[in-house]
């Protein structure tokens, strides 16, 4: 029931290119992105990798970092010099914490290790896939807490008639924690959501924005909606 939902939700016209010179894997992927109603087209060295990039339009990109002819980074690279956005999901045997911010800084929206489980791939390409679509529905596009209220498309946000501007990130932050309010969000959730990492880089990022934030959302007012839960994450609500 909830894999028809997801492939109703990205529809058989989704597109995801494939580079990734094992065989075995690329078959293994791109069987699995099939029966989940994704077009798959694949390439099995970097040059063909990023000559199908930037030839054609595809909707999430799954690349190997080790890679015959072009190595994945050099693939990425130059994927992003020659402006093509379309969403990156990088695959590598190199797991350590450099290597995933090398892949991040180099402009992957998302990394991920091996070996990995299919259902996780699945669930990271969707999301990357949602992002692309950049389809919002109309009554989701204005979100609001007590006061508070930020517009999706406008990228407005105000706290009664008082006017609010953040910087991207902080709006991508409070956009996340008003879509969850009443309900903890821990710092994985953010470092996922809102950063892309799927690691802790071991800074106090999320405590410096969600400062930020309090101050520019919460001084001056009656009622307090930014809340810390001590020990499990943060918690935007009236309380």
């Amino acid at each position: 029931m909830g894999h028809t939902s997801e492939r109703e939700a990205h529809s058989v016209s989704a597109r995801i290119l494939l580079v990734e010179d094992d065989s075995q894997i690329a078959d293994y992927i791109a069987r699995g992105l099939d029966q989940e109603g994704f077009v798959v087209d694949r390439a099995d060295n970097g040059r063909d990798g990023l000559f199908m990039a930037t030839d054609s339009q595809f909707d999430v990109v799954v690349l190997d970092r080790m890679l015959p002819a072009m190595d994945g980074l050099t693939v990425l690279k130059a994927m992003r010099a020659a402006e093509v956005d379309t969403p990156v999901l990088m695959l590598s045997a190199l797991g350590s914490t450099d290597d995933r911010v090398s892949g991040l800084t180099a402009g992957a929206d998302d990394y991920l290790g091996k070996p990995f489980s299919f259902a996780e791939l699945l669930a990271r390409v969707q999301a990357l896939a949602r992002r692309r679509s950049g389809v919002t529905r109309v009554q989701d596009t204005l979100l609001r807490c007590d006061t508070l209220e930020l517009d999706r498309l406008t990228r407005a946000v105000r706290r009664g008639t008082r006017k609010i501007v953040l910087q991207p990130r902080e709006f991508r932050l409070l956009e996340y924690m008003m879509q969850h309010q009443g309900e903890v969000v821990t710092r994985t959730m953010l470092l996922e959501a809102v950063w892309d990492y799927h690691f802790d880089p071991g800074t106090n990022v999320i405590d410096v924005h969600i400062s930020r934030l309090r101050r520019k959302i919460d001084d001056g007012e009656d009622r307090v909606l930014f809340h810390t839960v001590r020990g499990a994450g943060y918690r935007l609500a009236v309380d």
